[in-house]
C-alpha cells in the first residue's frame, strides 16, 4: 500500500534514487530546503511499505491576482514504480490544495519539448500547452509550459494559448 505525506528533512537523504532518471532536473540541498520551509503543503512523497520513497513532488504557489497560481517545481517516480498513476495521485494532491487551500486560477509546470510520455502524461491530467519557452533546459532544450484551468478560473482565460513562443528572460517569477 502506497502512503502520500508530507515531505520531511530526513526524506533529503532518502530520495536521491529518484532523482536518478535522466529527465528529473536535480536541485541543490538548500534549494530543498527553500521548499520545505515557506510550501510545506506543496512537497509530499509517495512511499512503499519499508519505508520506500517511490516519488515526489514539489511545488509552490506565486503571483497576483489572476496569475495566482500553483507550481509544478518537479514531480518525479522511481522506475520500478511508475504506471502505477503515482505522478497522477501527487499532481491531483497539489491541483486541490492549489485549488481548495489556496483558490489559486490555475496550476502550471515546465517539461522538456522532447518528453513526449510526460507530456501526454499531463494532457491525460487535462493540462494544456500554453507557451513554448525557447532554450529554457540549460540554455539548450525548448520547455513547454503546461496549464490546467482550476475552479476561481471560470472563464478558462488562463489557458488560452499564446501564439508565439517566448525566451526565458519574458517569464514572470515571483
Amino acid at each position: 500500500m502506497t502512503t502520500l505525506r508530507r515531505f520531511c528533512c530526513n526524506d533529503l537523504l532518502r530520495f536521491t534514487s529518484v532523482n536518478l532518471d535522466h529527465l528529473t532536473e536535480t536541485f541543490n540541498m538548500s534549494f530543498y530546503m527553500t521548499y520545505l520551509a515557506r510550501w510545506p503543503d506543496y512537497f509530499h512523497v509517495a512511499e512503499a511499505p519499508g519505508n520506500r520513497i517511490m516519488g515526489y513532488i514539489m511545488g509552490k504557489v506565486e503571483g497576483q491576482g489572476e496569475s495566482w497560481h500553483g507550481h509544478v517545481t518537479a514531480v518525479s517516480v522511481s522506475p520500478e514504480y511508475r504506471r502505477q498513476q503515482l505522478a497522477k495521485k501527487l499532481m491531483n494532491l497539489l491541483e486541490d490544495i492549489s485549488d481548495k487551500v489556496d483558490k489559486a486560477y490555475f496550476v502550471d509546470l515546465f517539461v522538456r519539448a522532447s518528453n513526449t510520455t510526460a507530456i501526454k502524461m499531463y494532457e491525460k491530467l487535462d493540462y494544456i500547452i500554453y507557451r513554448r519557452v525557447l532554450r529554457y533546459y540549460s540554455g539548450e532544450e525548448d520547455g513547454l509550459d503546461m496549464r490546467k484551468a482550476l475552479s476561481r478560473d471560470v472563464d478558462k482565460k488562463s489557458i488560452i494559448p499564446l501564439k508565439r513562443p517566448v525566451t526565458p528572460d519574458e517569464l514572470e517569477y515571483d
